[in-house]
C-alpha cells in the first residue's frame, strides 16, 4: 500500500482553490427562488428533502456533498469536500431511513466524487490535492491509486467514471487558473500504472461520465458552462473526434457533474444554483429539476445525483449555508452504472 503525505498548509491551500474557483464551492451566487421553470428549461420536477446529511463545520466554515453512490442493498455513500481532518469525508445514508453515519476519513484528502469500480468493487474517491484514492466498502483499506505527475505536471482531480475493464477517466482541473483553459480529461489503466491525456486545453472541467453504450464520454466545462461529446476508439485510448454538445444557459449558474440514464438522457449538475437541466442526448432541454422554494435561500448548488439501478429513484446532493443534504425525485429512465457517482 502506498500512503501520501501531503503537509497541512498545502492541503488547506488547495482545497480552498477548489472552493473558491470550481463547482465545488460554497460561496455560490445568490438564487432565486425555484418557482416553475422558465421557458425553455422544459418540464418542472419536484425533488423532496429525504436527509439532512451535514452541516457547515466549525473550522472550514462550510460543507459540501458531492458524488452519491448506491453501494449494497439501501446505502447511499456521499463525500464532503470541505470536511476538516479526523471528520467524516466519506458518509453512508441509509435509503430507507435516511440516517448516515461516517464511513472514511484521513488527514489530507479533500474528495470531489466518488465511484465504485466495476473491476474490484472498491470506492474510488478523487482528491483535488492530487491523488485518486480506493477503500474497501467499509472505509477500512485505504490505498492510493494514483499520485503524481501527468505529462510533466500534477493533476487537480475532479470527476471519475470507469469503463467497463476498469479503466479510470478523470476530469482534471490543473490548478485552475481563472481565465486560462489548461484543464484536461486523464486516462489511468485500470492497475494505476499509466496515465494519458485524452483531451486538453478545456476550460475547467468538471463532469464526467460514459454513455449507455460506453462509446464516448460527456463532459461539462465549468468555465464555459459547455457540454461536449468526446467519442473514443474501440480500445477507449484515444479521443477520435470532439465536439461542443450543448451550451447550459444557466446565468450566474455553472456546470458542475454529470449523470446519464439508460435513455441516455444527461443529468447536469448547477454549481450556483440548487438545481438540475436535464436533456436528451440529442441536447433538447427536457426538465429542470427544483428543490422547494422554501428550501432555496439556504442552498446554493445541487452537486450530483445517483439514480437507482433498475429503478426511478434519484438521489440528489445539495449543499449550502444550511447544510448539506439529499433529496429524491423521479428520474426520466431507469438509472445504470453510469447514473451512478461520479
Amino acid at each position: 500500500m502506498t500512503t501520501h503525505r501531503a503537509p497541512r498548509a498545502l492541503v488547506g491551500l488547495a482545497a480552498a482553490g477548489l472552493l473558491a474557483l470550481t463547482g465545488c464551492g460554497t460561496e455560490a451566487a445568490t438564487t432565486g427562488g425555484p418557482g416553475s421553470a422558465p421557458p425553455g428549461e422544459g418540464r418542472t420536477i419536484r425533488a423532496t428533502q429525504f436527509a439532512h446529511v451535514t452541516d457547515a463545520h466549525e473550522t472550514t466554515g462550510r460543507t459540501l456533498l458531492e458524488g452519491p453512490v448506491l453501494v449494497g442493498h439501501g446505502d447511499l455513500y456521499v463525500v464532503d469536500v470541505t470536511a476538516p481532518p479526523g471528520e467524516p469525508k466519506v458518509l453512508s445514508v441509509d435509503t430507507t431511513t435516511g440516517k448516515h453515519r461516517g464511513v472514511y476519513t484521513d488527514s489530507t484528502g479533500a474528495y470531489t466524487s466518488a465511484q465504485l469500480s466495476p473491476h474490484d468493487g472498491r470506492l474510488y474517491l478523487s482528491d483535488y490535492t492530487g491523488n485518486v484514492v480506493s477503500v474497501a466498502r467499509d472505509g477500512s483499506d485505504p490505498r492510493t491509486f494514483f499520485s503524481g505527475a501527468v505529462d510533466g505536471s500534477a493533476m487537480n482531480p475532479d470527476d471519475i467514471a470507469f469503463d467497463d475493464e476498469g479503466n479510470l477517466y478523470v476530469s482534471d482541473l490543473h490548478g485552475m487558473k481563472p481565465g486560462k483553459a489548461e484543464g484536461r480529461i486523464v486516462r489511468i489503466d485500470r492497475d494505476g500504472t499509466r496515465a494519458t491525456v485524452l483531451a486538453d486545453g478545456l476550460a475547467h472541467p468538471n463532469g464526467i461520465m460514459f454513455d449507455p453504450e460506453r462509446r464516448g464520454l460527456w463532459i461539462s466545462e465549468l468555465a464555459e458552462n459547455t457540454v461536449s461529446y468526446l467519442l473514443l476508439d474501440a480500445e477507449r485510448t484515444t479521443v477520435t473526434s470532439q465536439h461542443e454538445a450543448l451550451h447550459v444557459d444557466g446565468g450566474v449558474a455553472q456546470t458542475d457533474s454529470i449523470a446519464v440514464d439508460a435513455d441516455g438522457n444527461l443529468y447536469q449538475a448547477l454549481h450556483g444554483r440548487p438545481a438540475m437541466a436535464v436533456y436528451d442526448k440529442y441536447g433538447a432541454r427536457l426538465a429542470t429539476v427544483e428543490i422547494p422554494a422554501k428550501d432555496a435561500d439556504g442552498l446554493e448548488s445541487a452537486t450530483n445525483i445517483a439514480i437507482t439501478p433498475g429503478g426511478t429513484k434519484a438521489y440528489m446532493t445539495v449543499s449550502g449555508p444550511d447544510g448539506g443534504y439529499v433529496y429524491t425525485f423521479s428520474a426520466l429512465a431507469e438509472g445504470i452504472r453510469q447514473s451512478n457517482g461520479g
